[in-house]
């Protein structure tokens, strides 16, 4: 039995990059009335619903200062769209592992970078 193709084609998740996080959560909230999901205060990081897709504020992870966002893409089943993806020629920044844990939410992701450098994860 062949396997269902795998293909990235639903956006979960769109980080962007900030300086201060409580002026961020402020615009975005109060500013721009975006509906606050949850905040990681301890780790610098809010998430908004956006349409459905959830918006995450956090703070630079480039080294070089080019990348000021990335695309996190839902799957279904995390550790067999990493197994697939591998399979193509894929290299992982670090194989699926929890980034962050709530009382009710819990992030579980894998990062990779496209042909132009741009962070892209699956979620």
């Amino acid at each position: 039995m062949s396997e269902p193709p795998l293909r990235l084609d639903r956006i979960g998740q769109i980080r962007i990059n900030v300086h201060d996080i409580a002026r961020a959560v402020a615009f975005y909230r109060d500013v721009l009335g975006m509906t606050l999901l949850f905040e990681v205060p301890e780790q610098g990081l809010a998430f908004f619903d956006c349409g459905g897709v959830r918006l995450y504020l956090g703070g630079g992870e480039s080294t070089d200062g080019t990348s000021t966002a990335a695309i996190y893409y839902s799957v279904d089943g995390l550790d067999d769209a990493y197994r697939r993806l591998v399979e193509r020629g894929v290299e992982f920044q670090f194989a699926p592992t929890t980034v962050y844990r709530l009382e009710q939410v819990e992030g579980r992701m894998a990062f990779f970078t496209d042909s132009e450098g741009n962070t892209l994860g699956l979620m």
